[in-house]
């Protein structure tokens, strides 16, 4: 075992060597332990991402877990890169995104095509889902469910400071019908105390990347960005400031908590406008 950085990768990874113990063995994290001959702070560390587990250390555990070596071949492949700076995964894995965000204190995000997945209603989700297409391995409901429960951390007593900044752009172009792209822009109404909309004339930031930047108590922050075929997560220094640049120039240009909802009223009036015309007489 050595000591290191942990990543959003490393804590993601060590929390499933948690659940495999909790799961496979009635040992707690000291018991497991001294089970192994382990100082309790190894197992510890280990699952909570802080320290790298050699192989034979994991050899160790998967046996006390009763697993074979299939089973740790697989484990140690997705292990093997769990505390470099930068890593992908599969879009459809929402493991890792999840636990990021369970475990910031704060979170920023930039989005230029849809709102950000915190603050998207259920029939929202389910028609971007389904347009792109990214949980087709599991199903579209399954996406939406895992969406939803994402959204809890806002919820908590203490929730993430957060902050979203949106390009007016994806208010132009959102999914779905008439209701339920309605229903996004309340949702984004009575969410300005946390939004941001950057207006349509900074053309120049629609060509910028989508970007979230996590920030924690005593970890390193942890910037992430995603397309329809992979998520991105980097933990670099130049990475994590090129994100705070951005989000610094955002704050320059981006509407304020008034002005951004009189823009997004703008738009629901609009909606309502065009649902309650009936169009050109052709008789």
């Amino acid at each position: 075992m050595s000591a290191t950085t942990s990543t959003a990768l490393s804590r993601d990874l060590g929390d499933e060597l948690r659940l495999l113990r909790e799961t496979t063995t009635r040992m707690n994290g000291r018991q497991f332990a001294i089970y192994l001959g382990w100082d309790p702070s190894k197992v510890s560390n280990i699952e909570h991402g802080k320290a790298r587990a050699s192989d034979v250390d994991l050899a160790q555990i998967m046996t006390a877990c009763g697993k074979d070596l299939g089973y740790l071949q697989e484990f140690r492949s997705r292990y093997h890169n769990a505390f470099d700076p930068y890593f992908a995964q599969v879009s459809d894995n929402l493991r890792t995104i999840a636990m990021t965000e369970a475990l910031a204190t704060k979170i920023t995000a930039y989005d230029i095509l849809t709102p950000h997945g915190l603050v998207q209603t259920d029939n929202y989700a389910r028609a971007l889902i389904d347009e792109t297409g990214i949980a087709a391995s599991a199903g579209v409901e399954w996406g939406v469910q895992l969406r939803m429960e994402r959204q809890t951390i806002l919820r908590r007593p203490r929730p993430p400071e957060v902050m979203f900044y949106l390009h007016e752009l994806a208010l132009q172009i959102l999914l779905g019908d008439l209701q339920t792209r309605e229903d996004q822009l309340l949702r984004l109404l009575f969410s300005t105390h946390m939004l941001r909309i950057v207006p349509a004339e900074a053309k120049e930031l629609a060509v910028h990347t989508k970007c979230t930047l996590y920030e924690f108590g005593k970890a390193a922050p942890v910037t992430y960005t995603e397309t329809d075929v992979a998520k991105v997560f980097a933990q670099s220094d130049v990475a994590v400031e090129r994100s705070r640049a951005l989000f610094r120039r955002l704050e320059a240009v981006a509407l304020d908590a008034e002005q951004s909802k009189r823009k997004l009223m703008e738009y629901v009036s609009a909606l309502r406008k065009d649902a309650h015309d009936p169009g050109p007489d052709l008789a």
